[in-house]
Protein backbone atom coordinates (compact mmCIF):
# COMPACT_ATOMS: atom_id res chain seq x y z
CA UNK A 1 0.00 0.00 0.00
CA UNK A 2 0.80 3.68 -0.33
CA UNK A 3 2.45 4.70 3.06
CA UNK A 4 -0.07 6.57 4.93
CA UNK A 5 -0.59 8.08 8.80
CA UNK A 6 -2.42 6.61 11.07
CA UNK A 7 -3.93 9.14 11.49
CA UNK A 8 -4.77 9.28 7.73
CA UNK A 9 -5.86 6.00 7.32
CA UNK A 10 -8.15 6.82 10.46
CA UNK A 11 -9.83 9.80 9.30
CA UNK A 12 -10.42 8.58 5.91
CA UNK A 13 -12.01 5.42 7.38
CA UNK A 14 -14.16 7.89 8.95
CA UNK A 15 -13.34 5.78 12.31
CA UNK A 16 -11.67 6.94 15.53
CA UNK A 17 -8.12 6.06 16.65
CA UNK A 18 -7.38 4.61 19.67
CA UNK A 19 -3.58 4.00 20.16
CA UNK A 20 -1.99 1.21 21.85
CA UNK A 21 1.27 0.31 23.80
CA UNK A 22 4.09 -0.19 21.64
CA UNK A 23 4.71 3.74 21.19
CA UNK A 24 3.09 4.31 17.94
CA UNK A 25 1.20 7.91 17.38
CA UNK A 26 -0.81 9.60 15.43
CA UNK A 27 1.48 10.07 12.71
CA UNK A 28 3.08 6.61 12.64
CA UNK A 29 3.46 5.87 8.98
CA UNK A 30 1.90 2.41 7.95
CA UNK A 31 2.67 1.03 3.97
CA UNK A 32 2.05 -3.25 4.57
CA UNK A 33 -0.45 -4.77 3.14
CA UNK A 34 -4.28 -4.95 4.48
CA UNK A 35 -5.90 -8.55 4.81
CA UNK A 36 -9.01 -10.11 6.70
CA UNK A 37 -7.13 -13.43 7.51
CA UNK A 38 -4.85 -13.04 10.57
CA UNK A 39 -2.49 -16.18 8.82
CA UNK A 40 -1.68 -14.05 6.36
CA UNK A 41 -0.45 -10.83 7.98
CA UNK A 42 3.31 -10.00 8.13
CA UNK A 43 5.20 -7.33 10.11
CA UNK A 44 3.52 -3.93 9.60
CA UNK A 45 0.39 -4.94 7.45
CA UNK A 46 -3.17 -3.75 8.50
CA UNK A 47 -5.62 -6.46 10.05
CA UNK A 48 -9.52 -6.24 9.06
CA UNK A 49 -11.41 -7.88 11.92
CA UNK A 50 -14.45 -8.97 9.68
CA UNK A 51 -17.13 -10.66 11.35
CA UNK A 52 -17.98 -13.68 9.18
CA UNK A 53 -21.01 -16.10 8.45
CA UNK A 54 -19.71 -18.94 11.28
CA UNK A 55 -17.00 -16.57 13.37
CA UNK A 56 -15.66 -13.14 13.64
CA UNK A 57 -12.76 -11.99 13.24
CA UNK A 58 -12.24 -9.45 16.11
CA UNK A 59 -11.38 -13.51 17.96
CA UNK A 60 -8.13 -13.21 15.26
CA UNK A 61 -7.29 -10.06 16.91
CA UNK A 62 -4.26 -11.61 19.35
CA UNK A 63 -2.93 -14.28 16.31
CA UNK A 64 -2.68 -11.02 14.42
CA UNK A 65 -0.48 -9.12 16.20
CA UNK A 66 1.54 -12.02 16.75
CA UNK A 67 2.32 -12.10 13.24
CA UNK A 68 3.14 -8.34 13.50
CA UNK A 69 -0.06 -6.72 12.71
CA UNK A 70 0.68 -2.64 12.80
CA UNK A 71 -3.20 -1.55 12.96
CA UNK A 72 -6.04 -3.30 13.44
CA UNK A 73 -9.70 -2.16 12.34
CA UNK A 74 -12.73 -3.39 14.68
CA UNK A 75 -16.17 -2.30 14.98
CA UNK A 76 -15.71 -1.99 18.78
CA UNK A 77 -12.96 -1.29 21.28
CA UNK A 78 -10.93 -4.24 22.14
CA UNK A 79 -8.09 -4.94 24.37
CA UNK A 80 -4.95 -4.94 22.41
CA UNK A 81 -1.41 -3.48 22.59
CA UNK A 82 -1.36 -2.07 18.85
CA UNK A 83 -3.64 1.02 18.06
CA UNK A 84 -7.04 0.01 16.93
CA UNK A 85 -9.31 2.23 14.05
CA UNK A 86 -12.85 1.54 15.53
CA UNK A 87 -15.29 2.19 13.07
CA UNK A 88 -18.93 1.45 12.16
CA UNK A 89 -18.78 -1.26 9.44
CA UNK A 90 -15.13 -2.71 8.89
CA UNK A 91 -15.61 -4.18 5.68
CA UNK A 92 -17.21 -0.71 4.51
CA UNK A 93 -13.98 1.01 6.27
CA UNK A 94 -11.48 -0.96 3.96
CA UNK A 95 -13.24 -0.22 1.04
CA UNK A 96 -13.51 3.62 2.30
CA UNK A 97 -9.35 3.14 2.53
CA UNK A 98 -9.23 1.20 -0.67
CA UNK A 99 -10.76 3.60 -2.60
CA UNK A 100 -8.82 6.77 -1.13
CA UNK A 101 -5.52 4.85 -2.07
CA UNK A 102 -6.84 4.00 -5.54
CA UNK A 103 -7.89 7.56 -6.32
CA UNK A 104 -4.10 8.97 -4.67
CA UNK A 105 -2.39 6.57 -7.40
CA UNK A 106 -4.56 7.22 -9.98
CA UNK A 107 -3.89 11.48 -9.75
CA UNK A 108 -0.45 10.67 -10.72
CA UNK A 109 -1.66 9.66 -13.98
CA UNK A 110 0.36 6.47 -14.42
CA UNK A 111 -2.29 3.81 -13.37
CA UNK A 112 -5.11 2.19 -15.62
CA UNK A 113 -8.15 -0.29 -14.26
CA UNK A 114 -9.27 -3.16 -15.96
CA UNK A 115 -12.43 -4.57 -14.73
CA UNK A 116 -13.34 -8.19 -15.76
CA UNK A 117 -16.90 -9.94 -15.21
CA UNK A 118 -18.60 -12.67 -17.09
CA UNK A 119 -20.91 -15.92 -15.61
CA UNK A 120 -17.90 -17.81 -16.80
CA UNK A 121 -14.22 -17.66 -17.21
CA UNK A 122 -13.41 -14.42 -15.14
CA UNK A 123 -10.63 -16.01 -12.98
CA UNK A 124 -8.70 -17.46 -16.31
CA UNK A 125 -8.86 -14.13 -18.33
CA UNK A 126 -7.64 -12.44 -15.26
CA UNK A 127 -5.02 -14.22 -15.24
CA UNK A 128 -4.14 -13.56 -19.25
CA UNK A 129 -4.87 -10.49 -19.07
CA UNK A 130 -2.14 -9.93 -15.69
CA UNK A 131 0.66 -11.99 -17.46
CA UNK A 132 0.07 -9.69 -20.30
CA UNK A 133 0.60 -6.43 -18.16
CA UNK A 134 3.47 -7.99 -16.13
CA UNK A 135 5.36 -7.56 -18.89
CA UNK A 136 4.82 -3.96 -19.50
CA UNK A 137 5.07 -2.23 -15.83
CA UNK A 138 4.09 -3.25 -12.12
CA UNK A 139 0.87 -4.86 -12.06
CA UNK A 140 -1.63 -5.98 -9.15
CA UNK A 141 -4.63 -8.37 -9.49
CA UNK A 142 -6.48 -10.58 -7.08
CA UNK A 143 -4.99 -14.03 -5.82
CA UNK A 144 -7.47 -16.66 -6.84
CA UNK A 145 -10.57 -15.75 -6.82
CA UNK A 146 -10.85 -12.66 -4.63
CA UNK A 147 -14.02 -10.56 -6.80
CA UNK A 148 -16.17 -9.72 -3.90
CA UNK A 149 -17.09 -6.71 -1.55
CA UNK A 150 -13.93 -8.42 0.91
CA UNK A 151 -11.17 -9.45 -1.95
CA UNK A 152 -11.79 -6.33 -4.41
CA UNK A 153 -10.76 -3.79 -1.78
CA UNK A 154 -7.69 -6.07 -0.25
CA UNK A 155 -6.29 -6.70 -3.75
CA UNK A 156 -6.73 -2.47 -4.26
CA UNK A 157 -4.92 -2.12 -1.29
CA UNK A 158 -1.79 -3.69 -2.41
CA UNK A 159 -0.90 -1.03 -5.04
CA UNK A 160 1.85 1.75 -4.60
CA UNK A 161 2.45 4.71 -6.92
CA UNK A 162 5.06 3.00 -9.21
CA UNK A 163 1.81 0.78 -10.21
CA UNK A 164 0.47 0.62 -14.07
CA UNK A 165 -1.98 -1.64 -14.27
CA UNK A 166 -5.08 -2.69 -11.60
CA UNK A 167 -6.47 -6.00 -13.14
CA UNK A 168 -9.79 -6.88 -10.85
CA UNK A 169 -12.00 -9.53 -11.68
CA UNK A 170 -15.46 -8.67 -10.39
CA UNK A 171 -18.01 -11.20 -9.45
CA UNK A 172 -21.50 -11.17 -8.21
CA UNK A 173 -24.66 -12.92 -7.04
CA UNK A 174 -27.24 -10.31 -6.76
CA UNK A 175 -27.81 -6.56 -7.92
CA UNK A 176 -25.96 -3.77 -6.52
CA UNK A 177 -23.14 -6.32 -5.81
CA UNK A 178 -20.52 -5.03 -8.46
CA UNK A 179 -21.81 -1.40 -8.74
CA UNK A 180 -20.55 -1.08 -4.58
CA UNK A 181 -17.06 -2.14 -6.12
CA UNK A 182 -16.82 0.04 -9.00
CA UNK A 183 -18.04 3.02 -6.40
CA UNK A 184 -14.35 2.12 -5.11
CA UNK A 185 -12.90 2.51 -8.51
CA UNK A 186 -14.08 3.47 -12.11
CA UNK A 187 -12.41 0.85 -13.99
CA UNK A 188 -10.65 2.55 -17.40
CA UNK A 189 -11.44 -1.08 -19.23
CA UNK A 190 -14.68 -3.32 -18.61
CA UNK A 191 -15.07 -6.48 -19.66
CA UNK A 192 -18.20 -8.90 -19.90
CA UNK A 193 -17.12 -12.42 -21.11
CA UNK A 194 -20.61 -13.87 -20.96
CA UNK A 195 -23.61 -14.72 -19.58
CA UNK A 196 -24.93 -18.03 -18.18
CA UNK A 197 -26.80 -20.06 -15.35
CA UNK A 198 -23.65 -19.45 -12.60
CA UNK A 199 -25.50 -18.24 -9.42
CA UNK A 200 -29.19 -17.88 -10.95
CA UNK A 201 -30.46 -18.98 -8.23
CA UNK A 202 -29.15 -16.20 -6.22
CA UNK A 203 -29.95 -13.76 -8.69
CA UNK A 204 -33.31 -14.53 -9.21
CA UNK A 205 -33.13 -15.48 -12.75
CA UNK A 206 -30.56 -15.15 -16.02
CA UNK A 207 -32.37 -11.33 -16.69
CA UNK A 208 -31.04 -10.34 -13.29
CA UNK A 209 -27.62 -12.06 -14.10
CA UNK A 210 -27.60 -9.31 -16.97
CA UNK A 211 -28.50 -6.24 -14.96
CA UNK A 212 -25.73 -6.98 -12.15
CA UNK A 213 -23.42 -7.73 -15.03
CA UNK A 214 -24.41 -4.34 -17.05
CA UNK A 215 -23.48 -2.63 -13.82
CA UNK A 216 -19.49 -3.26 -14.63
CA UNK A 217 -20.47 -1.03 -18.15
CA UNK A 218 -22.47 1.55 -16.11
CA UNK A 219 -19.38 2.29 -14.38
CA UNK A 220 -17.13 3.00 -17.64
CA UNK A 221 -16.65 7.49 -17.51
CA UNK A 222 -16.80 9.23 -20.87
CA UNK A 223 -13.39 7.68 -21.98
CA UNK A 224 -14.00 4.24 -20.75
CA UNK A 225 -13.86 0.96 -23.08
CA UNK A 226 -16.15 -1.61 -22.98
CA UNK A 227 -14.81 -5.32 -24.87
CA UNK A 228 -18.18 -7.37 -25.03
CA UNK A 229 -18.39 -10.42 -26.26
CA UNK A 230 -20.31 -10.65 -29.85
CA UNK A 231 -21.04 -14.29 -30.13
CA UNK A 232 -23.38 -13.51 -26.83
CA UNK A 233 -26.72 -11.33 -27.37
CA UNK A 234 -27.29 -11.05 -23.77
CA UNK A 235 -23.97 -9.39 -23.21
CA UNK A 236 -24.22 -7.71 -26.53
CA UNK A 237 -27.13 -6.02 -24.87
CA UNK A 238 -25.36 -4.03 -22.52
CA UNK A 239 -23.91 -2.17 -25.86
CA UNK A 240 -26.68 0.33 -25.05
CA UNK A 241 -24.81 1.43 -21.10
CA UNK A 242 -20.83 1.76 -23.05
CA UNK A 243 -20.55 5.44 -22.81
CA UNK A 244 -18.07 5.46 -25.70
CA UNK A 245 -15.87 2.86 -27.40
CA UNK A 246 -16.87 -0.66 -27.92
CA UNK A 247 -14.51 -3.62 -28.81
CA UNK A 248 -15.71 -6.70 -29.50
CA UNK A 249 -14.68 -10.42 -29.31
CA UNK A 250 -15.76 -14.21 -30.20
CA UNK A 251 -16.01 -16.68 -33.02
CA UNK A 252 -18.06 -14.47 -35.58
CA UNK A 253 -16.14 -12.90 -38.21
CA UNK A 254 -17.66 -9.53 -37.67
CA UNK A 255 -15.96 -9.23 -33.65
CA UNK A 256 -12.65 -6.98 -33.61
CA UNK A 257 -10.84 -9.56 -32.24
CA UNK A 258 -11.64 -13.35 -32.94
CA UNK A 259 -10.70 -17.06 -33.27
CA UNK A 260 -11.12 -19.91 -35.50
CA UNK A 261 -9.88 -23.25 -36.28
CA UNK A 262 -9.63 -24.08 -32.43
CA UNK A 263 -8.66 -27.98 -31.92
CA UNK A 264 -7.92 -29.24 -28.41
CA UNK A 265 -5.61 -32.00 -27.50
CA UNK A 266 -4.11 -33.21 -23.88
CA UNK A 267 -0.85 -31.06 -24.67
CA UNK A 268 -3.51 -27.91 -25.26
CA UNK A 269 -5.43 -25.57 -27.31
CA UNK A 270 -4.41 -24.22 -30.78
CA UNK A 271 -6.21 -21.81 -33.22
CA UNK A 272 -6.00 -18.93 -35.33
CA UNK A 273 -6.43 -15.12 -33.65
CA UNK A 274 -7.04 -12.64 -35.60
CA UNK A 275 -7.31 -8.73 -34.62
CA UNK A 276 -6.92 -5.48 -36.68
CA UNK A 277 -2.98 -5.64 -35.16
CA UNK A 278 -3.12 -9.07 -37.54
CA UNK A 279 -3.03 -12.46 -37.17
CA UNK A 280 -1.17 -15.34 -35.27
CA UNK A 281 -1.08 -19.01 -34.33
CA UNK A 282 -1.31 -19.30 -30.93
CA UNK A 283 -0.32 -22.79 -29.12
CA UNK A 284 -1.78 -22.76 -25.89
CA UNK A 285 -1.13 -25.05 -23.05
CA UNK A 286 -4.34 -24.47 -21.41
CA UNK A 287 -6.47 -27.26 -21.64
CA UNK A 288 -10.58 -26.70 -23.34
CA UNK A 289 -11.47 -24.55 -26.51
CA UNK A 290 -13.01 -23.08 -24.42
CA UNK A 291 -10.67 -21.30 -23.21
CA UNK A 292 -9.73 -19.71 -26.68
CA UNK A 293 -12.42 -17.55 -25.80
CA UNK A 294 -10.93 -16.27 -23.15
CA UNK A 295 -7.29 -15.60 -24.77
CA UNK A 296 -9.64 -13.50 -26.99
CA UNK A 297 -11.10 -11.68 -24.64
CA UNK A 298 -7.83 -11.30 -23.08
CA UNK A 299 -6.08 -10.26 -26.23
CA UNK A 300 -8.79 -7.53 -26.92
CA UNK A 301 -8.14 -5.64 -23.22
CA UNK A 302 -4.17 -6.23 -24.27
CA UNK A 303 -4.42 -4.37 -27.49
CA UNK A 304 -6.39 -1.50 -26.01
CA UNK A 305 -4.13 -1.10 -23.52
CA UNK A 306 -1.67 -0.77 -26.68
CA UNK A 307 0.40 -3.91 -26.58
CA UNK A 308 1.96 -5.50 -29.34
CA UNK A 309 0.37 -8.38 -30.89
CA UNK A 310 4.36 -10.25 -30.48
CA UNK A 311 4.05 -9.83 -26.69
CA UNK A 312 0.08 -11.23 -26.20
CA UNK A 313 1.08 -13.97 -28.11
CA UNK A 314 4.42 -14.91 -26.17
CA UNK A 315 2.26 -13.87 -22.98
CA UNK A 316 -0.41 -16.57 -24.03
CA UNK A 317 2.18 -19.02 -24.99
CA UNK A 318 3.65 -19.10 -22.22
CA UNK A 319 1.03 -19.78 -19.87
CA UNK A 320 0.79 -23.21 -17.87
CA UNK A 321 -2.54 -23.70 -16.44
CA UNK A 322 -5.60 -21.32 -15.96
CA UNK A 323 -5.02 -21.23 -12.46
CA UNK A 324 -4.98 -24.17 -9.67
CA UNK A 325 -8.19 -26.17 -9.49
CA UNK A 326 -9.28 -25.25 -13.30
CA UNK A 327 -8.33 -27.87 -15.85
CA UNK A 328 -5.11 -28.84 -14.46
CA UNK A 329 -3.55 -31.35 -15.94
CA UNK A 330 -2.22 -34.31 -12.55
CA UNK A 331 -1.55 -37.25 -12.69
CA UNK A 332 0.90 -39.95 -14.64
CA UNK A 333 2.02 -43.73 -14.83
CA UNK A 334 -0.51 -43.20 -17.84
CA UNK A 335 -3.14 -41.82 -15.99
CA UNK A 336 -4.05 -38.52 -16.69
CA UNK A 337 -6.49 -36.66 -14.10
CA UNK A 338 -7.87 -33.13 -15.10
CA UNK A 339 -8.64 -31.38 -12.01
CA UNK A 340 -11.43 -28.66 -13.14
CA UNK A 341 -13.46 -28.08 -9.55
CA UNK A 342 -12.71 -25.19 -8.59
CA UNK A 343 -15.92 -23.89 -9.75
CA UNK A 344 -18.62 -25.06 -11.58
CA UNK A 345 -21.63 -23.48 -13.81
CA UNK A 346 -23.79 -25.79 -16.50
CA UNK A 347 -21.67 -24.02 -19.29
CA UNK A 348 -18.73 -24.74 -17.98
CA UNK A 349 -19.70 -28.20 -16.74
CA UNK A 350 -20.42 -28.48 -20.72
CA UNK A 351 -17.17 -27.20 -21.88
CA UNK A 352 -15.37 -29.27 -19.33
CA UNK A 353 -17.23 -32.77 -20.62
CA UNK A 354 -16.87 -31.99 -24.16
CA UNK A 355 -12.71 -31.04 -23.76
CA UNK A 356 -12.80 -34.63 -22.04
CA UNK A 357 -14.23 -36.20 -24.84
CA UNK A 358 -11.95 -33.88 -27.31
CA UNK A 359 -8.76 -34.60 -25.83
CA UNK A 360 -9.21 -38.48 -26.00
CA UNK A 361 -8.16 -40.82 -28.10
CA UNK A 362 -9.58 -44.76 -28.64
CA UNK A 363 -7.28 -46.09 -26.80
CA UNK A 364 -8.60 -44.03 -23.61
CA UNK A 365 -11.25 -44.38 -21.31
CA UNK A 366 -13.05 -41.30 -20.35
CA UNK A 367 -14.01 -41.14 -16.83
CA UNK A 368 -16.11 -37.88 -15.23
CA UNK A 369 -16.31 -36.84 -11.64
CA UNK A 370 -18.71 -34.82 -11.38
CA UNK A 371 -20.23 -32.82 -8.13
CA UNK A 372 -23.07 -30.24 -7.48
CA UNK A 373 -23.27 -26.87 -9.65
CA UNK A 374 -24.13 -24.50 -6.32
CA UNK A 375 -26.29 -21.97 -6.61
CA UNK A 376 -28.74 -22.89 -9.69
CA UNK A 377 -32.05 -22.79 -7.53
CA UNK A 378 -35.09 -23.68 -9.48
CA UNK A 379 -32.63 -24.33 -12.57
CA UNK A 380 -30.43 -27.27 -10.54
CA UNK A 381 -32.93 -30.30 -11.66
CA UNK A 382 -33.14 -29.47 -15.35
CA UNK A 383 -29.57 -28.64 -15.77
CA UNK A 384 -28.61 -31.53 -14.24
CA UNK A 385 -31.86 -33.74 -16.89
CA UNK A 386 -29.65 -31.29 -19.37
CA UNK A 387 -25.57 -32.79 -18.84
CA UNK A 388 -27.21 -36.37 -17.99
CA UNK A 389 -28.09 -36.63 -21.40
CA UNK A 390 -25.11 -34.72 -22.70
CA UNK A 391 -22.90 -37.16 -20.82
CA UNK A 392 -24.40 -40.12 -22.65
CA UNK A 393 -24.05 -38.46 -25.95
CA UNK A 394 -20.89 -37.70 -25.88
CA UNK A 395 -20.07 -41.42 -24.98
CA UNK A 396 -18.33 -40.48 -21.75
CA UNK A 397 -17.30 -44.64 -20.62
CA UNK A 398 -18.20 -44.23 -16.81
CA UNK A 399 -19.79 -40.91 -15.01
CA UNK A 400 -18.69 -40.86 -11.10
CA UNK A 401 -21.20 -38.65 -9.21
CA UNK A 402 -20.12 -37.36 -5.95
CA UNK A 403 -22.67 -35.78 -3.36
CA UNK A 404 -26.53 -35.71 -2.30
CA UNK A 405 -27.07 -32.69 -4.56
CA UNK A 406 -25.91 -34.09 -7.60
CA UNK A 407 -27.72 -37.46 -7.12
CA UNK A 408 -30.12 -36.59 -10.00
CA UNK A 409 -27.34 -36.22 -12.49
CA UNK A 410 -26.10 -39.86 -11.75
CA UNK A 411 -30.75 -40.44 -11.97
CA UNK A 412 -31.24 -39.24 -15.04
CA UNK A 413 -28.27 -40.55 -16.65
CA UNK A 414 -28.73 -43.58 -15.82
CA UNK A 415 -33.02 -43.14 -16.74
CA UNK A 416 -31.46 -42.53 -20.50
CA UNK A 417 -31.98 -45.79 -21.00
CA UNK A 418 -28.53 -46.45 -23.22
CA UNK A 419 -26.23 -47.26 -20.20
CA UNK A 420 -25.87 -50.39 -17.91
CA UNK A 421 -23.67 -49.59 -15.01
CA UNK A 422 -21.76 -46.37 -15.99
CA UNK A 423 -23.29 -44.20 -13.94
CA UNK A 424 -21.77 -44.88 -10.36
CA UNK A 425 -23.37 -42.82 -7.23
CA UNK A 426 -21.53 -41.89 -4.10
CA UNK A 427 -21.90 -39.70 -0.88
CA UNK A 428 -18.44 -38.73 -0.51
CA UNK A 429 -15.38 -38.27 -1.94
CA UNK A 430 -13.87 -40.96 0.35
CA UNK A 431 -16.02 -43.13 -0.94
CA UNK A 432 -15.92 -42.42 -5.02
CA UNK A 433 -11.79 -42.65 -4.33
CA UNK A 434 -11.83 -46.00 -3.30
CA UNK A 435 -14.18 -46.59 -6.14
CA UNK A 436 -11.95 -44.80 -8.79
CA UNK A 437 -8.24 -46.60 -6.82
CA UNK A 438 -10.07 -50.27 -8.15
CA UNK A 439 -10.84 -48.58 -11.76
CA UNK A 440 -8.04 -46.64 -12.99
CA UNK A 441 -5.90 -47.67 -15.41
CA UNK A 442 -3.33 -46.53 -17.63
CA UNK A 443 -4.79 -45.02 -20.58
CA UNK A 444 -8.05 -43.63 -18.45
CA UNK A 445 -8.42 -39.36 -18.79
CA UNK A 446 -10.54 -38.42 -15.54
CA UNK A 447 -12.12 -35.02 -15.08
CA UNK A 448 -12.97 -34.27 -11.80
CA UNK A 449 -15.73 -31.41 -12.00
CA UNK A 450 -18.24 -29.66 -9.44
CA UNK A 451 -18.50 -26.21 -7.68
CA UNK A 452 -16.59 -25.23 -4.72
CA UNK A 453 -18.68 -25.82 -2.18
CA UNK A 454 -18.79 -29.57 -3.26
CA UNK A 455 -14.32 -29.80 -2.57
CA UNK A 456 -14.10 -32.33 -5.57
CA UNK A 457 -11.06 -30.44 -6.19
CA UNK A 458 -9.09 -32.61 -3.32
CA UNK A 459 -10.26 -35.75 -4.62
CA UNK A 460 -9.08 -34.45 -7.79
CA UNK A 461 -5.96 -33.50 -5.67
CA UNK A 462 -5.23 -37.15 -3.98
CA UNK A 463 -6.07 -38.58 -7.47
CA UNK A 464 -3.56 -36.59 -9.23
CA UNK A 465 -0.92 -36.99 -6.08
CA UNK A 466 -1.71 -40.95 -6.09
CA UNK A 467 -1.07 -41.54 -10.04
CA UNK A 468 2.17 -39.27 -10.28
Amino acid sequence: MISMTLADIAQTMQGTLVLGSTGSNADTVISGLTDTDSRLITPGDIFVAKPGEFTDGHLFIPAAVENGAAVVIVDHEVETTVPQIVVDDTVVAMGRLATEVVARVRAKGNLTVVGITGSNGKTTTKNLVASMCERVGPTVFPRDSFNNEVGTPITMLKITEDTRYLVLELGASGKGHIKRMTDMVRPDIAAVLMIGLAHAGEFGGIETTVESKRELIESLGPDGIAILNLDDLRVMSMASAAPGEIITFGHSPEANVRVSDITSSIEGTEFELHTPAGDAHVRFKVLGEHHAMNAAAATAIALTLGFELELIVSSLESVIRAEHWRMELMGGNGVTVINDAYNASPDSMAAALKTLRQVAGPENRTIAVLGEMAELGEYAGEEQDRLALLIVRLGIDQLVVVGDGARRLHISAINEGSWDGESKFYSTPDEAYDYLSSLLRAGDIVLVKSSNSAKLRFLGDRLGEAYA
